[in-house]
């Protein structure tokens, strides 16, 4: 067995680091604070003296999510990361990829909003996500780490969702997380696809055109409303197939809880410790946190929420996935929420004071 490589990084170093190690072809991507160490650690790198992936710093957002599109559609295994506002530039790309089924992983390091906002971290990107963000009826997987090792290992689970379905990935991170420095095992090196593998794998990619048959266009145009339907109902049964099997969450001390706090990215770290607190004053409190956000797990919360007294949904940013909790619970329990605004990080003591406070 090889040994770890154990070592202390940022967690967007952590991204540049994994997409090396996975096997990625191509980054493209742009500077925009509070991820611009993915873009500067790959640069320091130079991996396309070792491995031969590809790592250009575009013009702009919209020019790199149009060169991830181009990458996708050869079968490559390309992805961006961003933050906020230049993920929102980037939402159209993102659309006609979901359109064109096109697979590609999106690394969103968030900050507040709306607009240029701040810098400071945030979630209040997690409708844009969750929602498509972009035109149509359509999905992004959405993947939620909590720890500069998720940051690591989500960038190959991203491309293997996205391969799988053939459908864009998120890795949505925030500022907390991307800027972060902690202890993480280096994923181990995967060789990068050759080009007759890529054939094998991809045989809808569009690689210029074979002897033996036509050429594969890659498109999401459709002028005949009932193959633009069909194409539709195609996806949403994509989607359904998604929702059966990818659902990805943990627990914490929920068997005696009598209150549940629901919580993703940085948020549930900070939660965990203000359920530390709370039960220190005799507060039973667990803790339900999303791994994919999409898709979401409302089976899951709904079956951790049953026989509680109350669900406080904890996000830094007005109230977005407390939304998709009170789909999931049906008025069975009460839920509430409590966020901090303009890149403010709540305190665990504010927590458990908003617990006692709503409950």
């Amino acid at each position: 067995m090889a040994e770890q490589e154990v070592t202390l990084m940022k967690g967007n170093e952590a991204i540049a680091h994994a997409a090396i190690r996975c096997g990625a072809d191509a980054y493209f991507g742009y500077p925009i604070t509070p991820q611009s160490e993915v873009i500067e650690t790959l640069a320091q790198l130079k991996p396309w003296e070792t491995t031969g992936m590809v790592v250009l710093q575009a013009e702009s957002e919209v020019s790199s999510i149009n060169m991830v599109y181009g990458g996708a559609g050869a079968g490559k295994r390309v992805l961006t990361s961003s933050s906020s506002p230049g993920v929102a530039l980037m939402q159209e790309g993102i659309a006609y990829m979901a359109g064109a089924e096109l697979p590609g992983v999106f690394v969103n390091v968030q900050r507040g909003g709306p607009g240029l906002g701040t810098i400071q971290p945030s979630q209040s990107d997690y409708f844009q996500a969750t929602r498509g963000g972009g035109n149509g009826d359509y999905y992004v997987i959405t993947l939620a780490p909590a720890s500069v090792q998720e940051m690591a290992d989500f960038v190959d689970l991203a491309f293997e969702l996205a391969f799988k379905y053939r459908t864009p990935a998120m890795i949505l991170s925030d500022g907390v997380i991307g800027q972060m420095m902690e202890r993480i095992v280096l994923p181990p090196y995967k060789p990068r696809r050759t080009e007759e593998e890529i054939r094998k794998e991809c045989p809808w990619a569009a690689m210029g055109r074979p002897k033996d048959r036509q050429p594969n266009i890659i498109t999401s145009l459709e002028l005949q409303p009932e193959v633009m339907e069909q194409r539709n109902l195609h996806l949403q049964r994509k989607y359904d197939e998604i929702r059966a099997n990818e659902v990805r969450y943990e627990t914490f001390n929920c068997e005696d809880a009598d209150y549940l706090i629901v919580a993703f990215g940085s948020a549930a770290r900070i939660s965990q410790k203000a359920i530390e607190l709370a039960r220190e004053e005799g507060i039973k409190v667990g803790l339900l946190r999303p791994i994919t956000l999409w898709p979401f797990p409302s089976k899951e919360v709904a079956a951790a929420a049953e026989g509680k007294k109350g669900v406080l949904s904890v996000e830094i940013n007005a109230g977005q996935m407390v939304e998709d909790i009170r789909l999931a619970i049906n008025g069975k329990v009460p839920v509430e929420h409590f966020g901090r605004l303009g890149g403010i990080v709540p305190d665990p003591d504010e927590i458990v004071k908003a617990l006692k406070e709503k409950f």
